[in-house]
C-alpha cells in the first residue's frame, strides 16, 4: 500500500519507515541490500540528503533524515526510484 508522506516543516529532520510488500525478507540478500546502499550514496552526493541514522531490517528500513534543499517528498521519490 502506498502512502504519501506529509512534511510540514521542511527544515527539520524526519523519521520515516517503509517496508516490502507482505513484509517479505528481501534485504537478507546482499544484492538487494547493495541497491539500498547505492541509493543512499547517490542521494547524499547528488540530492542533498542529510542522513543522521538508518537501520536496515530484513523486510523494512528506518531513516532519520533531512533534505538540504528542503524538498523531502522529492528526495524520497528519487531514493525509491533510483536504479
Amino acid at each position: 500500500m502506498s502512502r504519501k508522506y506529509q512534511f510540514y516543516n521542511p527544515v527539520v529532520a524526519y523519521f520515516i519507515s517503509f517496508a516490502t510488500v507482505y513484509w517479505i525478507d528481501v534485504f537478507t540478500r546482499e544484492m538487494y541490500l547493495k541497491v539500498l546502499v547505492d541509493s543512499i550514496r547517490y542521494c547524499r552526493i547528488h540530492k542533498g540528503m542529510e542522513l543522521f541514522a538508518y537501520c536496515f531490517m530484513r523486510s523494512h528500513v528506518h531513516f532519520i533524515f533531512r533534505d538540504a534543499d528542503e524538498d523531502q517528498t522529492s528526495l524520497l521519490r528519487d531514493f525509491k526510484k533510483y536504479r
